[in-house]
């Protein structure tokens, strides 16, 4: 089948959709197998391997293996593309062949014939007003609903002439012979199949077309680039399928009981065919969501390794150290790979311990200048393992999950983001990044086996406590959330802890003596140097008064020492505000401030300070808090008086 496809309705009607489904089901099997040959491979072989030998033959071995490994995933990623292509095409040609079906049946039952083309010859039938005899019989033509169609060839009586009562199409007038409208019903409903048909064979051909691949193949990441443009294809060819059988539109908890009703042959085609979506889609099964995901990332690092994008090489370099994570053996803390992508700056949802059988569960959301890049994975990711750490230590007999969420574009410190009102002084992607961090929580909550039992905790850093706090304001506050601890954090938004959604006493607040993030002053007090410190660098910090911007785009230093100055200058007028509202280590916030280390000085850790609540080493008093309001041990916490 080719572009602008001849289908004809008698091969739409004898077309074996089954014959289709059993291909599907065939390539199905292969990628099963292939899958299941790639595991022997990577744990029977390798595994073994690796615990016994340690030799260059070792090293050598372990190549072939790998590259054996490799052969077998690139077969099961195909082999399930094909079958999901198929069982799509099959599903999609199933209604307009069903449709013309009903009309064939339908033209026969009342002893109407049609012709080749799809045309309907009805019989002689009503009164004919001027002879009392029957209105003679005649032939329509059907329209399938496009401009170039309609009925301009109706109205023929048997003998191809214009039927002498109803006259041409569009005249305006009505048959006597009932005969002819059902007739006419009967050419469009066909017209209207084969043209659905050829449509849906149009879109899919090109597809299939392109699943092949040479002998002698070498899988490489070009080559995975080659599978990801296969893939993508398919979402492409098969969006209708998609958004009719996936419930993208629904909620998290409607999602996962999609997902429980399904058959497991079901569940595993839409998890070969469509990896980024079921991946990606909350409410799905951590376990589900992690082995689609991890599709998605051989696709996308491939994909990344052919682009030409300026952030290409830095996306895949963060994506190539989190496979490298993922596949690491024997993990204390099992990884979880619950969303990734390559849009905007990157996103990355990583967690450590399954947040479907954990009966506490934290998901902290990074703020300032993270995107998906290697700093991301050495660093972001492992504040979320340091937690998980202090999780377990704090409670050892009660399973925890963290987990860092980069669904969102968190700012970036540039002369770009900050002129255009894209920096860290502009609430603008905390406002964007909310709803869709409230959407996955209340994925977690749906999935977590435990339901309302389970200790969710919500936390933000830096900027990502502003989109936890503007989450935190939606009606009904965060999914399943208990608590919410805020470290680093230059406002929530809000102006009082009740106006979180899980009460005051649920609020919790780190915030370092020499983090300056947590002493900017109120915007409106600090708007107007941000032209000067554009334009000058460090000197816009004293041309701008002093107030806090001037170093932003100059390094994180000036950050410090503007912040520090603005918060002391602005304090007489507004002792309890910084950059978004009220400051929630301040005592009218209403919030628990939990201890932490003052960290170093602008002269001798430049911008640590703000960076260390979660490390356990340079600062395990902040990291034990944390943890401790993690596992629902608020009296364990070390306190500190609010400002």
């Amino acid at each position: 089948m080719s572009k602008d496809s001849a289908l004809t309705w008698q091969q739409l009607r004898d077309l074996k959709l089954a014959e289709l489904t059993d291909a599907a089901d065939g390539w199905g099997a292969a990628s099963k197998f292939a899958d299941h040959a790639r595991e022997r491979v990577d744990g029977d072989m390798s595994g073994k391997l690796s615990k016994t030998q340690n030799s260059e033959s070792y090293d050598s071995a372990v190549k072939r293996l790998k590259r054996l490994s490799e052969n077998y995933h690139y077969i099961h990623t195909e082999a399930g593309l094909i079958r999901g292509t198929l069982d799509a095409f099959a599903t999609e040609l199933g209604a307009p062949q069903n449709r013309l079906i009903g009309a064939l049946d339908e033209a026969f039952t009342l002893g109407f014939t049609v012709n080749e083309f799809g045309g309907v010859t009805y019989p002689a039938g009503g009164t004919n007003g001027a002879s009392g005899g029957p209105v003679p019989g005649g032939a329509v033509m059907g329209g399938d609903g496009t401009s170039k169609s309609g009925t301009g060839h109706s109205g023929l009586d048997g003998n191809g002439r214009y039927d002498p009562v109803y006259g041409p199409a569009g005249a305006g007038m009505t048959s006597p012979n009932p005969n002819r409208a059902k007739a006419q019903d009967i050419a469009d409903r066909i017209a209207h199949a084969v043209r659905e048909a050829r449509e849906i064979d149009d879109r899919y051909s090109p597809t299939i077309l392109k699943f092949k691949a040479a002998p002698g193949l070498a899988v490489d990441r070009k080559t995975w680039a080659d599978v990801a443009s296969d893939a993508d294809n398919l979402s492409v060819t098969a969006d209708d399928y998609i958004k009719k059988h996936i419930p993208l539109d629904g909620s998290p908890t409607d999602r996962k009981k999609w997902w429980d009703e399904l058959s497991q042959s079901q569940r595993d085609e839409y998890m070969s065919a469509f990896p980024e979506v079921i991946g990606n889609l909350d409410g799905i099964p951590a376990t589900v969501r992690d082995e689609a995901n991890r599709e998605n990332l051989q696709m996308l690092i491939g994909q990344l390794s052919q682009s030409n994008a300026g952030d290409a090489k830095e996306k895949m370099d963060a994506m190539v150290k989190i496979q490298s994570q993922l596949e690491a053996p024997h993990q204390k803390h099992q990884m979880y790979l619950l969303g990734i992508g390559d849009e905007g700056n990157g996103r990355a949802i990583v967690a450590y311990g399954n947040p479907d059988t954990a009966k506490n569960v934290a998901a902290y959301v990074p703020g300032l200048e993270t995107r998906l890049d290697t700093k991301f994975v050495d660093g972001t990711m492992s504040r979320a393992l340091d937690t998980a750490i202090g999780a377990a230590e704090m409670d050892r007999h009660t399973p925890t999950s963290s987990i860092v969420w980069l669904g969102y574009d968190a700012p970036q410190l540039s002369v770009d983001d900050l002129t255009s009102h894209r920096s860290v002084l502009f609430r603008e992607d905390a406002m964007a990044g909310a709803p869709k961090y409230n959407e996955f929580m209340a994925g977690i909550s749906a999935a977590n086996e435990h339901h309302s039992d389970a200790h969710v905790t919500a936390i933000g850093h830096s900027y990502g406590s502003l989109t936890v706090g503007e989450a935190a304001q939606a009606k009904g506050g965060i999914p399943g959330a208990d608590d919410i601890v805020l470290v680093g954090s230059p406002g929530t938004g809000a102006d009082d802890a009740s106006e979180l959604n899980v009460g005051k006493g649920h609020v919790y607040v780190g915030a370092a003596e020499n983090d300056a993030v947590t002493k900017l002053p109120p915007g409106s007090v600090a708007a107007g140097t941000a032209a000067g410190a554009t334009a000058h660098g460090a000197s816009g910090f004293v041309r701008g008064g002093g107030m806090g911007l001037g170093g932003l785009i100059n390094g994180f230093a000036g950050t410090i020492e503007g912040g520090i100055s603005g918060h002391h200058q602005a304090a007489a007028d507004a002792p309890d505000r910084n950059w978004f509202g009220t400051d929630p280590a301040n005592h009218s916030f209403g919030a628990t401030r939990f201890q932490v280390a003052d960290g170093l000085p602008l002269t001798e850790g430049g911008f640590d300070a703000h960076s260390n609540y979660f490390n356990r080493t340079k600062d395990l008093t902040s990291a034990d808090n944390i943890a401790n309001v993690v596992v629902g041990h608020p009296g364990a916490l070390t306190l500190e008086q609010p400002r």
